[in-house]
């Protein structure tokens, strides 16, 4: 009947009526799938396959640049981090000058145990992530972070 819900940072920032009555009823992440672009999400969605060899998984990072992609495995822990920062200058007649800026930095933890760790591949095509995850039948320890092509 009750559960734990994840703090965000806007937790206070109600939009309006039908906001506050959404985020109490539905959750914090029900205003990211309306979100107008003006707020950076608070999280990216995922897809996650498996094989009878592999896991591929497939992360929607739109807007995002590869140099601003993290990621890394430490103790069977896939960790994806991005971050986006953002500055528009828009100029107008006279003096006029308008400048917006946007920043917002996101994380998942993926739990994925007994892969092959010297051989994740990733890469980075058109704003989604894929990573490969070769299956093994023994667990290693090594951590480091992960090359994305």
């Amino acid at each position: 009947m009750f559960s734990l819900r994840p703090y965000r940072q806007n937790h206070g920032h109600q939009k309006n009526a039908l906001s506050k009555f959404a985020r109490n009823f539905l959750g914090d992440d029900f205003e990211a799938l309306f979100d107008n672009g003006d707020n950076f999400p608070s999280s990216f969605q995922v897809d996650l396959r498996e094989t009878d060899k592999q896991y591929v998984l497939e992360a929607d990072l739109p807007g995002i640049n590869k140099e601003d992609i993290s990621l890394r495995y430490e103790n069977n822990y896939l960790t994806i981090s991005a971050s986006r920062n953002e500055t528009q200058e828009v100029r107008g007649e006279k003096d006029y000058v308008r400048r917006e800026r946007r920043f917002g930095q996101l994380q998942r933890n993926f739990y994925i145990d007994n892969i092959q760790e010297d051989q994740i591949d990733a890469k980075f095509d058109y704003g989604v992530l894929t990573v490969t995850l070769l299956k093994s039948d023994n667990a290693q320890a090594k951590q480091g972070n992960i090359p994305i092509q």
